[in-house]
């Protein structure tokens, strides 16, 4: 079929085959289809959508134009896990570790972020001497030695994906359902790992900014993965406030250390302890409750911090021995904000904090920007809680004052303030399986007017 006919046939809703998009899509890989034609085509996807089982051929299509990984010889006890990103999600860095620790074999490849925040890998390598590329070889010795590796993804694994991401960057097609869904699946499948557990972050800080947005992503995710033989399970998440108190890659990962030591914010240990129970419970084929006593126990027996270490030093990161944390920068400003008023925080504003951030150092506005791995801000307050005058507000780590004043400027004004305490906000409102939608919180998303 001529490349003409595939974007008149998506242009006027008609669906295509298994064999036809695997054509289509192998075809642009190799160079046969120009940009200008698969341009047109995501266009067209993007207007007309695409069937369940399209969508599945499309992600099928798109594992299948590079390298693959074979975990088999770990049998059913391969786990992964995917987060839609949102501001100060460090997850990764305590759900892996701890269902390595109850004997899950965790094999994550992660990328970068763009916007405004880091993503899993420039996070990582914010620890001295760590290497994220590794080969294959290195990747599965790994896994077998340790049962975790998080690690950047190779350029042959699902490189349809990546070809396609820049383009739809550039063309006004990013949030379209099934081009979102195929890029996030066809990676995990390429992977190899036969559990995911998908995150799926709502809210204003988040890509989808509603419950039913993130549920029909999520459903289509969890299809996907039922059509190619894996096992899917996500969770609907809330990203109204930032997640934890830390923003920014080293404090991140800093933070993820002390939630592996117990020491963690509540809505970031309540969420990687589920995230990490329903990975145990799928690899495991144990109960959802057995798997998450076993998590728990992995968390404050300090198991979950030794796989951390272990994984980190494996990498060739170093750590600090004498304070049990890997080696991190610091900032050489450290700037205390405090409140301009006494009350209640209403909200936080996601967004707002994670666009001062980037403007700070810690995420990328174009990919071609560097990541300053030591700045960013470290809340002392969330939604909920009461704040005086005395009280620090915020820690600013920044490379000037000048810096600090203007970030501390706009951080007061993403904060809204009420006389009265505010409802508490769920950690998260929703299980997706294959069987169904399992509704964790009944309630608006957004729950708060934004100003």
């Amino acid at each position: 079929m001529h490349p003409v006919d595939y974007i008149a046939r998506k242009r006027d809703g008609h669906e295509l085959t298994k064999e036809e998009l695997t054509a289509w899509i192998h075809s642009y890989v190799k160079g046969a289809i120009p940009d200008y034609q698969m341009a047109a085509w995501l266009m067209a996807v993007y207007l007309q959508g695409m069937s369940k089982g399209e969508t599945s051929a499309l992600t099928e299509a798109m594992v299948s134009s590079g390298e693959t990984l074979d975990l088999s010889e770990f049998g059913t006890l391969t786990g992964d896990k995917h987060s839609t990103g949102g501001v100060g999600d460090k997850t990764s860095f305590v759900v892996g570790p701890l269902a390595a620790a109850c004997g899950v074999k965790v094999a994550k490849m992660s990328g970068r972020g763009l916007s405004h925040t880091g993503g899993t890998i420039d996070k990582l390598e914010s620890i001295a001497q760590i290497r994220t590329s590794l080969s294959v070889t290195d990747f599965m010795a790994q896994v077998k030695q340790i049962g975790l590796v998080i690690c950047g993804q190779t350029a042959d694994l699902a490189p349809a994906d990546k070809l396609l991401y820049a383009l739809r960057d550039v063309t006004a097609t990013v949030d379209s359902l099934p081009l979102i869904a195929s890029s996030i699946m066809s990676k995990k499948i390429a992977a190899g790992a036969q559990h995911i557990v998908l995150d799926v972050k709502v809210g204003e800080g988040a890509f989808m900014k509603t419950i039913e947005q993130g549920i029909e992503l999520a459903a289509t995710m969890v299809g996907i993965g039922a059509d190619l033989g894996r096992n899917v399970v996500a969770y609907i998440t809330d990203m109204n406030a930032p997640l934890g108190r830390s923003i920014g890659n080293a404090l991140e990962v800093y933070e993820a250390v002390q939630t592996l030591k117990g020491n963690g914010p509540k809505d970031l240990t309540d969420i990687c302890v589920v995230l990490a129970a329903e990975m145990v419970h799928l690899a495991k084929k144990i109960s959802f409750e057995q798997a998450k006593t076993d998590v728990i126990a992995a968390l404050t027996s300090g198991q979950g911090l030794e796989k951390f270490k272990q994984m980190v030093e494996a990498q060739g990161g170093l750590w600090d021995q004498a304070q049990n944390i890997p080696v991190l920068p610091q900032a050489p400003v450290t700037w205390q904000v405090y409140a301009m008023q006494e009350g209640y925080i209403e909200t936080i504003h996601a967004l707002q904090l994670g666009q001062i951030a980037m403007e700070l150092g810690a995420g990328r506005e174009r990919k071609e920007d560097a990541i300053d791995p030591a700045v960013g801000i470290v809340l002392h307050k969330q939604p909920g809680d009461f704040c005086t005058l005395e009280a620090p507000l915020a820690t600013l780590y920044t490379r000037t004052e000048a810096q600090a004043r203007r970030a501390q400027e706009k951080l007061l004004k993403a904060v809204k303030w009420s006389a009265l305490q505010p409802e508490a906000v769920p950690h998260y409102y929703a299980k997706v399986t294959l069987d169904g939608i399992l509704r964790i919180a009944e309630q608006t998303l957004l729950p708060r007017e934004f100003a």
